[in-house]
């Protein structure tokens, strides 16, 4: 199948890049700018989801398609919400109704922290659960053929790293505690560090998507959302530990130490981010074949000392 992925270059999009490749797809990468290597299986195709007009363009030449393009962050949307709002939910709409004209079998990328919707929230969950609606809603009445897959905190070797430590406007939680405590920096944590926010090895949520696609070009839709996340839950106090740990092992030092700060807007205490792995079933997959927490953090803070640390330290 000649697969399109939206927000293909992200950071999540170039492990499905990958996976389809593994599989036998062919891939055609939709995103803004052009700035990642094409392998063989690829092609490039330049275009923005809320141009509607290139969106059919992109259905037109494709036989499934995955949707990841999006404008992300929790505090860092509440500030502008528009934004968020016009990509999240019109470009969303633009992808659904594409593929519905050329009934292409769709996955959509929805919104692992589902648990803040009805817990207080900023734009990027208000914006990408009402995506999930409109698919609902064309699954429901025009014979949509798509899939929710609901990834929790996607982690692992190439994500971007945010300020002070590299150029990407968004937080994630594993780059922001490997880079401090690989450079000797005490980890920040939000909060008391009690609230659950499970992280899943981005190669298992590549695999996730993919399994997926090909089960909804065989058999149609899921019937609920896919929730991608690992089968027991820890707390962001555990995740900060494991990552001390590991640095620690990487840099010969003693392991660093872990400082709370006041939440951030959009931030609530006590969550509960967390995935119902039982709907994996749908596609074939269970959450006891993922990569473990403990092993997923070792190869992430290994890949950040080799590939990251050097380049760092020699500009600092």
């Amino acid at each position: 199948m000649k697969v399109g992925v939206t927000g293909g270059q992200g950071f999540i999009g170039s492990h499905i890049r990958t996976e389809l490749l593994n599989r036998g797809h062919q891939v055609v990468v939709f995103d803004r700018h052009p700035h990642t290597p094409i392998a063989k299986g690829e092609e490039f195709f330049l275009g923005d989801i809320r141009d509607e007009t290139a969106v059919v363009e992109l259905a037109a030449h494709v036989g499934g398609i995955i949707h990841l393009a999006a404008v992300l962050g929790t505090q860092e949307t509440i500030g502008n919400p528009r934004p968020s709002a016009d990509t999240n939910i019109r470009g969303s709409l633009n992808v659904f109704e594409a593929a519905n004209q050329y009934r292409l079998p769709t996955v959509y990328a929805g919104v692992g922290n589902s648990w803040m919707r009805d817990h207080g929230t900023g734009s990027y969950t208000i914006s990408k659960t009402a995506a999930e609606d409109y698919a609902r809603m064309f699954n429901a009445y025009r014979d949509g053929q798509i899939t929710i897959v609901r990834p929790v905190n996607a982690y692992g070797p190439g994500q971007s790293v945010a300020a002070p430590y590299g150029t990407s406007k968004v937080r994630k939680i594993l780059p922001a505690f490997t880079c401090r405590a690989l450079t000797g920096a005490d980890i920040e944590v939000y909060g008391d560090g009690t609230q659950v926010s499970d992280c899943v090895y981005v190669g298992d949520v590549a695999r996730a998507f993919v399994a997926a696609l090909e089960h909804t070009a065989e058999h149609g839709p899921a019937e609920q959302p896919v929730e991608v996340g690992p089968m027991t839950s820890v707390t962001v106090n555990d995740i900060a530990r494991l990552v001390a740990g590991e640095a620690a092992r990487v840099t010969g030092r003693d392991p660093v130490g872990v400082k709370h700060l006041p939440m951030r807007p959009g931030e609530v205490p006590n969550a509960v981010v967390c995935a119902d792995t039982s709907t994996l079933q749908q596609i074939g997959m269970t959450a006891a074949d993922f990569v473990p927490l403990d092993e997923g953090i070792r190869r992430t803070v290994d890949y950040y000392a080799t590939e990251w640390l050097p380049g760092y330290l020699e500009a600092a």
